[in-house]
């Protein structure tokens, strides 16, 4: 993708009470403009994260970009685009062995140090966050602020995507702050389509 797109929507499975609602709300996010859309569960045993992804894959086709959450082997057996990685999860380099070269693989990042080490993997993008106060972990890294993201763009020349307490209000206070792209949980679940449409408006 020559130009990284600016919103990178995240369907977390734990925000829906039903499978049906999620698939509905991947396909609002997609008639409102999202190109790049990742499957977050959490808690899912592999065969139903499977069956989602291969059904949202069946759904939306090739008209978005699909990044599987945490599970190498998932992205691949789904046709996913790519995988993305945290620093709990499998290494860079062992996901990039299960995906091979062509799938995409993002790193998250939450300082300047794991920053650094991304930068020296295969990764193709690099997360970096929380940029600001979260609800989405339970558990969250110290927040990196603005001047995090400033700070993380002197030091890669990869797409850089921001995540965190990223919403309407403050999103593009991110991008000129250096993020080529924000990835955004809560603040495109309420309304899928509109809040997508709103984002895209906003982010220019």
């Amino acid at each position: 993708m020559n130009s990284w797109p600016r919103l990178y929507a995240i369907l977390d499975a734990s925000l829906f009470p039903r499978v049906e609602l999620m698939f509905d709300a991947a396909a609002d996010l997609v008639a409102g403009g999202i190109t790049l859309l990742q499957y977050r569960n959490k808690s899912g045993n592999a065969t139903e994260m499977l069956e989602h992804a291969r059904e949202l894959k069946r759904r939306l086709g090739n008209s978005v970009k699909l990044v599987m959450n945490d599970r190498a082997d998932l992205a691949l057996a789904a046709g996913f685009n790519g995988v993305h990685v945290g620093q709990e999860d499998l290494s860079p380099e062992s996901a990039r062995k299960v995906i091979g070269g062509s799938l995409w693989l993002g790193v998250s990042t939450h300082n300047m140090e794991q920053l650094r080490e991304a930068d020296e993997t295969s990764a193709d993008y690099i997360a970096i966050g929380p940029v600001f106060p979260t609800s989405s972990k339970a558990n969250p890294d110290p927040v990196v602020g603005l001047q995090g993201v400033r700070d993380a763009r002197a030091l890669t020349r990869k797409p850089l995507v921001a995540i965190g307490g990223i919403n309407r209000v403050n999103c593009r206070s991110v991008i000129e702050a250096g993020a080529d792209s924000v990835a955004v949980i809560s603040d495109v679940m309420r309304e899928p389509r509109k809040s997508a449409e709103d984002f895209l408006r906003i982010l220019g």
